[in-house]
């Protein structure tokens, strides 16, 4: 490279690569110029064909694996590196999983501050493959086949790829992929959920839960110990869905309330909780942080636990402010996007009105860029009650 100015397009070079950025992307550096590639592992040497130049940064595809990796892998889905819905099929099982270890620990010191905090390891996942319980498919027209095509988003583009299976849903989703390739949507454009529903629990159709059935036990264990170990005598979920965390935790308090937005969600968590039989507890439909003033005055502060498991945007920065001026005892913060999350956290623990006591993460989402953690935040007892209210901006809007 000569100067600032930076190879075209086309141009081919050799690169090492020094880490996986968030998203997947292998990273690499010629000349301190970052040179971002898809499909690369840490350490692996690469022949690379840039596919985009910018100013401070390039994009490419590898054209050859001079030197690969020991934790490279053979992909188990023949359309990954097309499709893009997984990120890591390349990558043996136990790397994947130390790279999100390091890039949940570099999000969190780069974007939140934490330069300190200790992260767990990744708890693994007993089923890498065949454990999605829930896949979106697209149909598209293909107007140089002539024909209809389902299937899932390219990795480089906004094109469908044709998918007759997907090796990470559960085998009745695929079984049931079949079927609506067999009696596809009359036209394209057309968005096709499949599910499969949890047993026991009243889902409405397009409400969330977990994704992953086989990890989801661990998931909870990780929330109750924690909420056992703080001794919180009452317990508020806000962004609670169907009312999941709450009931699972109802045993380990005196009171809970449940709040969100979305009506059809409360009404499926109402019934939840009546089918167990839990008395101790109640859910409310609205904006979580319209109710927090009202319920911190309904559960003394010093003795609350909030449970938020926001959307992948995170909380909304209203609800962040509203944390920080009502101060429950504790903040339990399950998130599946890491960035959001360090943002998050920084905002609440500014001013050292919290600290982060534990980062727990859980592989819920195998071969891919996802990773959910959980996030035990304590009160710091010598914080001030009058707090600043800045808060980060950004998305204002609360999960459906």
């Amino acid at each position: 490279m000569k100067g600032d100015t930076p190879y075209p397009v086309g141009h081919r070079l050799e690169l090492t690569v020094d880490s996986i950025a968030y998203g997947g992307d292998a990273v690499g550096r010629v000349d301190d110029f970052v040179i971002f590639t898809p499909f690369g592992i840490p350490g692996e040497r690469l022949l690379i064909e840039l596919t985009e130049v910018k100013k401070n940064y390039a994009r490419a595809r590898i054209v050859d694996i001079l030197q690969p990796s020991p934790d490279r892998t053979q992909p188990v889905c023949r359309f990954f590196g097309d499709c893009g819905g997984c990120q890591y099929q390349h990558v043996d099982y136990p790397a994947q999983l130390r790279i999100k270890h390091d890039q949940i620990l570099n999000l969190l010191r780069r974007l939140g501050g934490f330069s300190e905090l200790r992260v767990d390891p990744v708890v693994p996942c007993p089923s890498p493959y065949g454990y999605r319980n829930r896949i979106m498919v697209r149909s598209q027209w293909d107007k140089f086949a002539q024909k209809l095509i389902m299937g899932f988003i390219r990795h480089d583009n906004r094109l469908v790829v044709d998918i007759d299976q997907c090796p990470i849903a559960e085998p009745a989703l695929n079984e049931q992929l079949t079927r609506v390739r067999a009696n596809p949507p009359p036209k394209g454009g057309i968005k096709v959920t499949l599910r499969i529903a949890p047993d026991g629990w009243q889902l409405p159709q397009d409400s969330f839960f977990q994704n992953n059935f086989h990890l989801l036990p661990s998931l909870v264990e990780t929330v109750r110990n924690a909420v056992r170990d703080s001794g919180a005598r009452f317990l508020i979920d806000a962004y609670c869905g169907i009312g999941f965390f709450a009931l699972e935790c109802a045993s380990l308090v005196e009171r809970f309330t449940g709040v969100e937005i979305d009506k059809t969600s409360i009404k499926s968590a109402r019934l939840n909780q009546e089918q167990r039989g839990i008395t101790n507890g109640d859910f409310v439909a609205g904006a979580a942080e319209q109710w927090m003033p009202a319920l911190l005055q309904r559960f003394p502060a010093d003795q609350t636990l909030v449970i938020t498991d926001p959307p992948r945007v995170g909380c909304a920065p209203p609800f962040i402010q509203a944390l920080r001026e009502t101060q429950p005892a504790q903040i339990l913060y399950v998130s599946c996007h890491p960035a959001t999350l360090a943002r998050d956290l920084k905002a609440l623990c500014a001013d050292n009105l919290y600290r982060v006591d534990r980062v727990t993460p859980l592989d819920m989402f195998p071969q891919t860029q996802h990773v959910e953690c959980v996030v035990d935040l304590r009160r710091v007892p010598k914080a001030l009650t009058e707090v600043a209210p800045s808060v980060p901006t950004g998305n204002t809007s609360t999960p459906a």
